[in-house]
C-alpha cells in the first residue's frame, strides 16, 4: 500500500527527518520520502499500517495531518 499525506507544519529539513523518522518508526512502514516543498510524504507500508496509526504519528511529532489518499 501506498499513501500520500498532505501534512502542515513542516519548515525545515529539521521538520522533514523528524516526520520521516516518526513514520519510519511505525511497524509495518518499509519507505517513506518527504518533500518538504510539496508538504507532503510518500509511505509504502503494509496494509496493517492504518490512516489513524499514520495520523497519529505525525500529530505526535508535531505536524498536522491535511489529508491522507492513496498514491
Amino acid at each position: 500500500m501506498t499513501k500520500k499525506i498532505l501534512i502542515e507544519g513542516m519548515s525545515c529539513g529539521h521538520c522533514v527527518n523528524h516526520v520521516k523518522n516518526a513514520l519510519s518508526d511505525l511497524n509495518g512502514v518499509t519507505s517513506v520520502d518527504v518533500n518538504l516543498g510539496a508538504k507532503t510524504a510518500i509511505v509504502v507500508a503494509s496494509e496493517n499500517v492504518s490512516d489513524e496509526d499514520i495520523k497519529f504519528a505525525i500529530d505526535d511529532a508535531g505536524y498536522e495531518v491535511v489529508s491522507i489518499e492513496e498514491a
